[in-house]
């Protein structure tokens, strides 16, 4: 039985075999804003109502 025959890979082969993955830095920085934002607002709130016992 013959054996196929082993190409070496070319560039295109290894363009789509290694994808860049997506630069994640925005992302993170939002949620850490969104996450600031969401403590500030709980401890507002929090100590309005100590204010006002």
């Amino acid at each position: 039985m013959a054996k196929p025959e082993r190409t070496k890979p070319t560039a295109m082969d290894r363009q789509t075999k290694k994808e860049k993955e997506p630069a994640l830095s925005g992302t993170l920085s939002s949620v850490f804003l969104l996450g600031f934002f969401i403590i500030f607002a709980w401890v507002s709130v929090y100590f309005l109502f100590l204010h006002r016992l």
